[in-house]
């Protein structure tokens, strides 16, 4: 185990991110999104190591529309489409966030690799 020089985000979606996301294309009922089937696609953010709630919200706020972009491209590239305006109260509305103070990494075989986040890899989240 590695510990990183870092902390963690968990930002997950909430009802009104699923909402949305199902607005984009309507279907019929069964078809739509659900919270849970969006909660799978969440994402961790690394963050510098926080030492206090208020140095958290502090940072959190400064990044919150890179944050919501890059939440938001991972399901719509077309910006046209995106709520407006991004902001710390559209935030708030559309993500869950929880912080962990420390980043383990619990692979001890493979070294960790760092690039540049590429749209297309946010754009393909279908498996197949």
């Amino acid at each position: 185990m590695k510990l990183l020089n870092r902390s963690a985000l968990s930002v997950r979606p909430t009802q009104p991110f699923v909402d949305w996301i199902n607005a984009l294309e309507p279907t019929l009922g069964d078809d739509d999104l659900t919270l849970a089937d969006v909660e799978r696609e969440s994402t961790i953010y690394l963050i510098p190591e926080m030492d206090t709630p208020e140095a958290l919200e502090t940072f959190v706020r400064e990044r919150c529309v890179e944050i919501l972009e890059t939440e938001l491209r991972a399901w719509e590239e077309d910006e046209r489409q995106w709520p407006e305006p991004l902001d710390w109260s559209l935030f708030q509305e559309f993500l869950h966030v929880e912080h962990s103070y420390l980043a383990i990494d619990l692979d001890d075989e493979t070294a960790l690799e760092i690039s540049d986040v590429d749209d297309a890899l946010l754009l393909d989240n279908d498996p197949d």
